[in-house]
């Protein structure tokens, strides 16, 4: 922002008293430099994408290892006309939703209450702390005989991938807040519960934000792996079905689907994040 000045206006105290101004937006020239960085982040994705259509075009790469990325979208076009990728696509985003939400439920509620109470902490954060070692995806075998081979294995994987970050960082967040700010609330007459409402969980956002992005990423991989076992529908079926005919577009095809879910998810993330945080502003480094 540009900085203010004072400018000399008639007031009550005399002809010259001084009064702020509004302070302006970023100048032009920053606001160019701000616009170059973000297509600067588009440059390289491109160039990738060129490169590999130009290495699939001349030879360099076998169409049965990896299909170019023209190939890619003519398959995706046409399962898409065909109706066939959304419905996969569907179940798909039924399942991370439906994961998400339990795992980042059960998250937040257990990392509060190990963040805020003495006794959670004793209670529930060593048993979390135990089962953070083990490797959910690892727990297949075991998942397999709880719950089945059906959607309940493919929502718990989910669910367990998201759950952690969530939790640690809704714990972490808790923890380290400035305990003068909650002292200072005390002081200035707040219960309990308008100290965590005011004080706590706004200052535990941040960290809580960092949990979801995390646990987004761990959900897709998760959901990855979740629908490669006896599913019949799903990007992850479709690729396990792709690869027993050696249809590298349509497995090619269903790793870019993830990722974009996960860009997707992410700047959504960004932007609900963004505004939820408006207090707070963030420190970046500008090459001269």
């Amino acid at each position: 922002m540009t900085r203010p000045t004072l400018v000399p206006t008639p007031g009550p105290d005399g002809p010259t008293a001084a009064r702020l101004p509004a302070v302006t937006g970023p100048s032009g020239p920053r606001r160019r430099r701000r616009t170059g960085a973000r297509w600067r982040r588009v440059i390289s994705p491109v160039v990738l994408v060129l490169a590999w259509e130009l290495a699939s075009r001349t030879g360099l790469l076998a169409p049965e290892k990896l299909s170019a990325p023209s190939e890619v979208l003519r398959t995706g076009w046409r399962l898409a006309v065909d109706g066939i990728l959304w419905t996969h696509l569907t179940d798909s985003l039924t399942r991370a939703a439906v994961g998400l939400a339990i795992g980042g439920t059960l998250g937040v509620v257990l990392g509060a209450l190990a963040g805020l109470l003495r006794i959670g902490d004793d209670l529930v954060d060593p048993p979390v702390q135990m089962a953070r070692m083990l490797p959910h995806l690892g727990l297949v075998p075991l998942l397999i005989i709880w719950v089945g081979i059906g959607e309940s294995l493919k929502i718990t994987l989910v669910c367990l991938g998201a759950f952690f970050p969530i939790y640690f960082n809704m714990y972490a967040g808790i923890r380290d807040i400035d305990v003068r700010l909650v002292e200072a609330a005390r002081t200035c007459g707040l219960n309990a519960w308008q100290r965590i409402r005011h004080v706590i969980l706004p200052g535990a956002l941040p960290a809580l934000f960092l949990g979801l992005r995390l646990a987004i990423g761990a959900a897709w991989l998760s959901l990855v792996v979740g629908e490669q076992v006896n599913a019949q529908t799903g990007i992850g079926f479709l690729m396990m079905e792709a690869r027993e005919f050696s249809q590298t577009d349509v497995v090619v095809l269903g790793l870019l689907i993830y990722a974009l879910l996960g860009l997707l998810s992410d700047v959504a993330l960004r932007i609900l994040e963004r505004r939820a945080l408006t207090w707070r502003t963030g420190v970046h480094i500008q090459a001269s």
